[in-house]
């Protein structure tokens, strides 16, 4: 199984799809529809705008460098399959940069694992994240991405990967893309045909031609 369809496994396998976007924090699903511009602001309340105008005019927390890292990162956590698109593809990267600013304590580990993920690179490829080739990428991802697999040195990276898996996890799941590919359906109109007639006739009822002639029937 590959790493998109274990991820998608883990999510729907665990509990229902509707449970897991109920799940994520009120504030989160607010972020990845300001991140990809989703929500109307006919629906917000003029506090909600005016912080979210706040937090567009500021400057990007994460540099060009850390963002196009983050890029390839979200990438390899939700790559793109046959079914729906990309963590790229739902604007992952814009909800990470939103994020951070709206949730300020994300920023130093975020950070500070960007940091980490390039010296290990450089440590062991010599070159930076998005420098090394997808072999070397996928093998540095490897180290880190199993918490009970990895190495005591590897810390610092599983703590990272964590929390940036666990961010992307967000943003996709609940972009429209990751809500598709999930095969959410939410409320959808039925078909009922009434009451079934064994137990109408064991409470003595049934229906009048009147009930039938005003029923649809499907």
């Amino acid at each position: 199984m590959d790493r998109r369809k274990s991820i998608k496994a883990l999510v729907i396998g665990t509990v229902s799809a509707g449970v897991v976007l109920d799940a994520c924090k009120t504030e989160d699903k607010k972020a990845t529809a300001a991140a990809t511009g989703a929500a109307n602001d006919d629906d917000r309340m003029q506090e909600e705008k005016d912080a979210l105008k706040k937090l567009k005019a500021q400057e990007n927390f994460f540099t060009p460098h850390e963002m196009a890292t983050l890029t390839v990162l979200v990438d390899i956590i939700v790559p793109k399959d046959s079914v729906s698109g990309s963590a790229t593809d739902a604007k992952v990267p814009e909800f990470l940069e939103f994020i951070v600013k709206d949730m300020p304590y994300h920023q130093t580990p975020m950070r500070g694992g960007l940091r980490w993920l390039d010296m290990q690179c450089l440590k062991q490829f010599e070159k930076s994240f998005v420098d090394c080739s997808e072999t070397q990428r996928i093998a540095m991802v490897d180290q880190i991405a199993y918490p009970a697999k990895a190495k005591p040195e590897m810390k610092q990276g599983v703590a990272f990967f964590n929390l940036a898996r666990n961010l992307t996890m967000t943003g996709f799941y609940t972009s429209e893309i990751g809500v598709k590919d999930l095969g959410y359906m939410g409320n959808v109109p039925n078909q009922w045909n009434g009451v079934p007639e064994d137990v109408l006739k064991q409470y003595n009822y049934a229906y009048t031609d009147q009930d039938l002639k005003v029923c649809i029937s499907y």
